[in-house]
């Protein structure tokens, strides 16, 4: 067992019994080939619950500053973070992200960038739309709903894969595609409130 593997479990064993999850839709998540998940941003604990729920290994970009932490410097890495420059355009950054998804992994992001503070989702940046149509890889809109309270049910719910090829092909706009992202997210949010 890989430390990914390892935490993945050691968090899902201390998570579990606080927060009942109900896990939806991952009849949905491909099997094989790059994967760009897109969720909304409602708790801090958003990136672990995708990297435990996702039937794949995630990764995700996590600012710079956590990797000048000596406790998290030498975990991030093996966790699948890379570090990404907040505010800047991280060159580095955006080639690893799209390496990642044109080698047919599976990369998590937040389009909203930031935690919503009233629960309800925010606009996305481009950079979702910049990812999926980059990155040879379909996108899988993922739905968090909270609250995040203890002993409440916690849903997860992953929609069905959005192909970009279609988007590819006409030259869709990135603000296009994060607008097309946001609106499935927002369905799924919708479809599954109650």
């Amino acid at each position: 067992m890989n430390m990914y593997q390892f935490t993945k479990s050691l968090v899902w064993t201390t998570l579990k019994p606080i927060y009942r999850f109900d896990i939806r839709g991952l009849e949905h998540f491909p099997k094989t080939g790059g994967v760009l998940i897109c969720s909304n941003h409602i708790d801090a604990l958003d990136p672990p619950v995708v990297g435990i729920t996702a039937p794949r290994p995630v990764h995700f970009m996590a600012k710079e500053e956590l990797f000048n932490m000596p406790i998290l410097k030498p975990l991030l890495p093996k966790l699948n973070a890379f570090p990404v420059k907040r505010g800047l355009s991280d060159r580095e950054a955006l080639r690893k992200a799209l390496a990642l998804l044109k080698n047919g992994d599976v990369m998590g992001l937040f389009p909203e960038g930031t935690r919503s503070k009233d629960g309800k989702l925010g606009k996305g940046f481009s950079g979702a739309g910049f990812f999926a149509l980059k990155g040879e890889a379909d996108v899988v809109p993922c739905a968090i709903i909270g609250p995040y309270k203890p002993f409440k049910p916690l849903k997860v719910v992953y929609g069905e894969p959005i192909l970009m090829q279609p988007y590819r092909d006409r030259k869709a706009s990135a603000d296009e595609v994060t607008l097309i992202i946001m609106n499935h997210i927002q369905k799924l949010l919708d479809a599954n409130k109650s």
